[in-house]
């Protein structure tokens, strides 16, 4: 019967009988039930492979329109730049790699990598690296309980709307919220080992004159001389911090000043 299934048990069967000479070959064909043209398909595996079946195949599915070599390429282009659209990456891919595909392609090898579409976080181009590391072994040599971290943050009607919701598919995401971005407030706050332990809120963006009475009458009172508990401040390079009036402060109350060389370091951020 043509497009029979013989089961692998049956021709190992088959094999192993007349490797020993059990029976003649006419006699195994007939117990068997296939024909000699599979008898012989079948010795041939056995004696390549030591197996009466195919062995299964380790790919499935059309073969890929990128090889290797192009997809790495696209990784390296998506490494250097994060924000490439996929038409240019396309356009890249078939300038440079010399290979015609569609968009879709790009973006099925891209999920095949683990690559998915986020929002990008930005990093100035300015940001000097040795500045950052130098920082932070500086920073190494003060105990926690030394140091003392002052920024600023602000907030608006707006601040708390939210750029992300969910929807059905096809259908966008919708919600009321306000355009007016009504009265600014800008708050300043110390943050040590425990906790935020000075604070002030100005209306509108913070001055030079307000910050400086904040460190004046709530930030330095808390302070010691250096070396001793929160003996170094540290803030970021927003300008009402530079001035000689700081470093005047400073010297009155005792404590030393650092600046951080980008506000990712500051642990303020993260609060």
């Amino acid at each position: 019967m043509p497009g029979r299934v013989v089961q692998n048990q049956v021709k190992l069967a088959a094999m192993n009988i007349y490797e020993r000479d059990i029976l003649p070959l006419c006699d195994i064909l007939d117990i068997c039930g296939f024909s000699e043209s599979t008898f012989w398909r079948t010795k041939k595996l056995w004696d390549e492979t030591g197996w009466v079946a195919k062995p299964k195949s380790t790919t499935s599915g059309r073969p890929r329109f990128c090889a290797r070599e192009d997809i790495d390429y696209i990784l390296s282009l998506v490494k250097q730049r994060p924000d490439y659209f996929l038409d240019e990456l396309l356009n890249l891919t078939k300038l440079n790699r010399h290979i015609s595909v569609h968009f879709t392609t790009i973006f099925r090898e891209l999920e095949r990598l683990g690559m998915s579409r986020k929002k990008l976080k930005k990093v100035a181009k300015e940001r000097n690296e040795n500045v950052r590391i130098d920082f932070t072994r500086r920073m190494a040599q003060y105990p926690p309980e030394y140091l003392g971290f002052l920024d600023e943050t602000s907030k608006n009607n707006r601040t708390y709307g939210r750029g992300y919701g969910r929807a059905p598919k096809g259908r966008r995401a919708q919600m009321r919220q306000d355009f007016v971005r009504g009265t600014r407030l800008t708050g300043t706050g110390l943050l040590t080992l425990d906790g935020m332990v000075a604070s002030t809120v100005v209306e509108g963006s913070m001055k030079r004159v307000d910050y400086l009475a904040f460190l004046e009458h709530e930030v330095m009172p808390l302070t010691t001389p250096f070396p001793g508990p929160l003996s170094v401040l540290v803030m970021d390079n927003a300008r009402i911090h530079h001035g000689e009036e700081i470093l005047a402060l400073a010297e009155r109350f005792g404590p030393c000043a650092n600046r951080v060389p980008s506000p990712l370091l500051s642990r303020l951020q993260s609060h």
